[in-house]
């Protein structure tokens, strides 16, 4: 017998299965068990790529058995053996999860037709579980746009914590892609081909989330004719995204704590707990340090949370992903509203770079959504110009020196608000002896986008 010869367990009170087996099926190897119990240790300890399992044995029969070993390891191919051929056994092994049934007295030659056809169904659902890997990790790269150091930080990041167990949690402002961060978890990680399954906390009223959650029984309330699974059991498997946990009433977040910590709970007007194996990842927006000192949010709860966090910075504060998200959106809505907006000029993209982008990268998408819709750049200085980036309104006194006759009102203006921004930037910087982080307190604007401006207008600390 080869040294790289598949491995079969038979599992069979019958001596003479295994024998027989052994002798026919020379290009194997054949290992046996003669009971349930032996059966289960030698299936774990083994490893084989098959077991053929008797389903009449004494003491534990082949049906719990094979409800063992598909417990311990679901990916585990079984051929199930019967002398009896009883169709609600072929039916309950099926729902177990059985891959054939074959009944006794068999011929060697006909389980060796049924041994390879099995493994060769087992090798492809294994070049497709690699293959959805291949895509997901494929899509995972194309969901977090930038190439700015941070978001590169974030990526990498994130490849290191995907395909641990690890609770996440995930900070930033709204509109800088959470959601998104949460599914390139989810895609990165080894349980990409179960359900990603999102809840918004602040979206269900208080009353509800709970049911949600964590399902009902029959009876649990008025109108609940039925019983209903929560999103943990849909989610099992799976990544639970818990958006905008912050806003978890504080009386829910003990029973989330007990899902963290035991892996179970208890549905609403329910007495048993329902196991389930979940990976819990979070968002918020919200300061957890302030709800905890407010006893708004457990601190247990959050120490649990936080295994790993990962941090979003604002749009503001990573100014040249801004083209780069820019030509992704205009390629995704030219596509999806059968457009042809290529790219935007280079005026375009420079006032969008010099704008606060309060809302983040969800307010520049919009934007360019509508671009695409209208295809008309225009529309951005109509609906951004008339405010800074902090939501007020420019007070700039247009100085027309210096431009050609017949320049437009927007270039005008543009212009003007460039010079008195690098004015002032100059002022400061003069003023605080080029002590950037000074100035950019100053200024109330971040230490980056200080930073941004200084080479975008060419400042140095020598004079001009």
């Amino acid at each position: 017998m080869e040294q790289d010869a598949l491995k079969i367990l038979v599992i069979d009170d019958d001596p003479k299965v295994p024998w027989i087996l052994s002798e026919g099926l020379k290009e194997f190897e054949i290992v046996s068990a003669r009971d349930g119990a032996e059966g289960i240790n030698a299936a774990r300890e083994q490893q084989p790529q098959l077991v053929l399992l008797d389903i009449k044995m004494p003491g534990m029969d082949g049906l719990e058995v094979l409800s063992r070993i598909k417990e311990y390891n679901q990916a585990q191919e079984v051929i199930m053996l019967s002398g009896h051929g009883d169709t609600q056994h072929i039916v309950e092994s099926i729902r177990l999860g059985a891959a054939e049934f074959i009944n006794k007295p068999f011929d060697v030659r006909e389980v060796e037709i049924h041994i390879r056809k099995v493994l060769e169904r087992s090798l492809l659902k294994e070049e497709n579980i690699k293959m959805r890997k291949r895509l997901s990790h494929y899509e995972a790269q194309h969901q977090l746009v930038g190439d700015s150091p941070h978001i590169r930080e974030l990526k990498n990041l994130i490849e290191q914590v995907a395909d641990s167990e690890l609770a996440v949690l995930i900070r930033g402002e709204s509109g800088t892609g959470k959601e998104i961060v949460a599914r390139t978890v989810h895609l990165l990680s080894s349980r990409a081909h179960a359900e990603f399954v999102k809840v918004n906390c602040a979206a269900i009223p208080r009353d509800l989330l709970e049911s949600e959650l964590f399902g009902y029984e029959k009876g649990a309330f008025t109108g609940a004719v039925r019983t209903k699974p929560g999103r943990f059991e849909i989610a099992d498997g799976g990544t639970m995204f818990l958006d905008e946990v912050g806003d978890m009433p504080l009386e829910l977040q003990s029973k989330l704590l007990q899902v963290l910590e035991q892996h179970e709970f208890v549905r609403v007007g329910g007495v048993h707990n329902i196991k389930v194996d979940v990976r819990i990842v979070c968002a918020t927006n919200r300061n957890l340090e302030e709800a905890i000192a407010q006893r708004a949010f457990r601190d247990d709860l959050f120490y649990r949370l936080n295994e790993i966090t990962l941090p979003i910075a604002p749009l503001r504060d990573r100014r040249e992903d801004i083209p780069v998200l820019v030509e992704h959106f205009l390629r995704k809505y030219s596509q999806e509203y059968h457009r042809d907006v290529r790219h935007l000029s280079a005026e375009a993209l420079r006032f969008l770079q010099n704008q606060g982008w309060p809302g983040n990268v969800r307010q520049l998408e919009n934007l360019i959504k509508q671009v695409v819709v209208r295809d008309d750049e225009q529309i951005l200085y109509d609906l951004l110009e008339p405010k800074s980036g902090r939501g007020e309104k420019l007070q700039v006194m247009v100085e027309p020196e210096g431009l050609e006759d017949g320049c437009s009102l927007k270039k005008r203006v543009s212009h003007a608000v460039e010079r008195e921004e690098r004015r002032l930037i100059s002022e400061v910087l003069r003023r605080t002896n080029w002590n950037r982080r000074k100035a950019a307190r100053m200024l109330e604007i971040s230490y980056r986008s200080l930073l941004y401006k200084i080479k975008d207008y060419r400042l140095n600390e020598t004079p001009d």
